[in-house]
C-alpha cells in the first residue's frame, strides 16, 4: 500500500466508492468564493460523480473512500475483511489536496467521503472529520461536503462531522433486522438508529438556535440521508417501503436511497447468485416519490404490491398498479376533484396537477388540455372525466391493464 502513488490510490478508492448511491447534494446552503474570499462554491458545474438537485441541476462531486480496508466482514461488501481486492489508503491531507486540486481545475464542486473501518471506528471517524475540518478551517473551502459517518464511533466525533459537512449520512444497510444480523453480524441496528437519532436532535437544535441567534454554528444544513441494499436478503418491496416510511418519520431524513445488490468476487454462499432487476430499484424510488410528494400512505403503496410475493410489478409503475387495484376511486373529474385526488391519476405529475388546478379557475378543461400536460393521454383517459370526455367503455372494462400498460417490443439483435 505504501508503494502506491496518489493516482493509483485514486483509481482504487474512486472505484470502491461507486457502490454508495447516497451522494445527491440537494438542500445545502449556498456559499460562494466570488469576492476573493475562500475557495469553492456550492453552485453549478459538471464533473466526476454526477448527482442531481431537485431543480435538475447536475452536481459534480469527488466521490472516494478514505480507505477500502476494513475490519468488518459484511457478506455483501466488496471491501469486507475477507475480500481479495487490492487495498489502498489516503491520508487526510491527500484527500484535502485532491479536493482542492480537482476544484481549481473546475472538475468538481464538492466532496463525498466515505471509508472502510481501519484501526477502530473512532480512529476512522477522526480521519474523516479531519478532512472536512482542514478544508473548512485551513483552506476556507466553501464547496459542498457530504460525509458518511460511522455509527459505532463516539457521538462527539460524529457531532464534529456535522459542524463541517453540508450533509451526513448513516447507512442502515439492509431493510430488516433479520437481514442485518445474517449478512452483517458485526453491525447493530440499534446503534445505527441511535446515531441517526443523535444526528436528528443536533439538526433540530441547530435550527432552533438559528431562529434565535444568527451567529449560531451550523450543523449539516442539508440534513441526513441513508441507504438500503435491495435484493441481498429476503425483504420484499412491501417490507422496504414500510421500513423507509418509518425512517422518514422517526429521523426526518432528507432521502432514503436504494441500491440494487450487485454480485461481488469471491462472494459468500449466503448471498444470491444473481443481482435483482435494476427496474426493481427504480420502482422503489417511484414508491418513495409517491409517499413524499403525492400524499400516499405507506400502507397504500404497499397495497400496490403483489398479494402473494409482496413485490411491486416491474412492467408498470406503482401509481398505475395502485390505480388498477382500486378502480372504485376512478374516474376523477378534473374540473371538480381536489388536488389530493388528482395526484392519484396515473400519468399526471405534480406540475401537471398544479397547472390543472390553476387553469380550471378560469374555464372548464377538455381532454385536449390534459393531453398537453402529460406524455401519454392514453394512460390518463380511463381514470378521468373532462368537459368533453367520459370513459364509459373503459371504466366498465374488466381488465384495463392491457390498455394502459406501456407496450414493449422485443428488439432484434441482428436487425438491418
Amino acid at each position: 500500500m505504501a508503494q502506491l502513488d496518489v493516482q493509483q490510490k485514486l483509481e482504487i478508492l474512486a472505484d470502491a466508492a461507486k457502490y454508495d448511491a447516497s451522494c445527491a447534494s440537494s438542500g445545502s446552503v449556498k456559499r460562494t468564493s466570488r469576492g476573493g474570499k475562500g475557495v469553492g462554491s456550492t453552485d453549478g458545474g459538471m464533473g466526476i460523480c454526477h448527482a442531481y438537485a431537485p431543480d435538475g441541476r447536475c452536481i459534480s462531486l469527488l466521490k472516494i473512500l478514505l480507505t477500502n480496508s476494513c475490519i468488518f466482514d459484511c457478506h455483501y461488501c466488496i471491501n469486507r475483511k475477507s475480500s481479495n481486492v487490492r487495498r489502498a489508503r489516503f491520508t487526510a491531507q491527500e484527500v484535502v489536496q485532491l479536493t482542492l486540486a480537482f476544484y481549481k481545475r473546475n472538475y468538481i464542486e464538492g466532496l463525498f467521503l466515505s471509508s472502510g473501518i481501519i484501526g477502530s471506528s473512532d480512529y476512522t471517524m477522526e480521519q474523516i472529520v479531519e478532512v472536512a475540518r482542514s478544508l473548512r478551517e485551513d483552506h476556507d473551502f466553501r464547496g459542498y461536503i457530504h460525509l458518511k459517518t460511522i455509527p459505532d464511533a463516539d457521538p462527539e466525533i460524529v457531532h464534529r462531522a456535522g459542524l463541517h459537512a453540508d450533509r451526513v449520512s448513516i447507512n442502515v444497510e439492509l431493510p430488516t433486522a433479520a437481514g442485518l444480523t445474517r449478512l452483517a453480524p458485526e453491525k447493530s441496528g440499534a446503534r445505527i438508529e441511535a446515531a441517526m437519532g443523535d444526528t436528528k436532535t443536533a439538526i433540530l437544535d441547530r435550527e432552533d438556535a438559528k431562529t434565535r441567534y444568527r451567529s449560531a454554528p451550523g450543523f449539516a444544513p442539508a440534513g441526513q440521508s441513508t441507504q438500503m441494499i435491495v435484493g441481498a436478503d429476503a425483504a420484499t418491496d412491501g417490507d422496504i417501503v414500510t421500513r423507509a416510511a418509518g425512517l422518514y418519520d422517526r429521523f426526518n431524513l432528507r432521502r432514503v436511497y436504494y441500491s440494487a445488490f450487485s454480485p461481488i468476487p469471491d462472494a459468500s454462499a449466503v448471498l444470491p447468485l444473481q443481482r435483482p432487476p435494476l427496474m426493481r430499484e427504480h420502482r422503489l424510488y417511484q414508491s418513495d416519490w409517491l409517499m413524499r410528494f403525492y400524499g400516499y400512505a405507506p400502507k397504500e403503496v404497499a397495497a400496490a404490491t403483489d398479494a402473494t410475493t409482496g413485490m411491486l410489478p416491474l412492467d408498470i409503475d406503482p401509481k398505475l398498479a395502485w390505480a388498477l387495484k382500486f378502480r372504485e376511486t376512478f374516474p376523477v373529474d378534473i374540473n371538480r376533484a381536489p388536488r389530493e385526488l388528482l395526484l392519484r391519476v396515473p400519468g399526471l405529475g405534480v406540475k401537471a396537477v398544479d397547472a390543472i388546478v390553476t387553469a380550471r379557475r378560469w374555464r372548464r378543461l377538455r381532454l385536449a388540455d390534459v393531453a398537453r400536460l402529460t406524455v401519454s393521454v392514453a394512460k390518463v383517459r380511463p381514470f378521468l372525466i373532462a368537459e368533453d370526455w367520459r370513459p364509459v367503455a373503459l371504466a366498465d372494462a374488466a381488465d384495463l391493464r392491457p390498455v394502459v400498460a406501456k407496450k414493449t417490443d422485443q428488439l432484434e439483435l441482428f436487425a438491418a
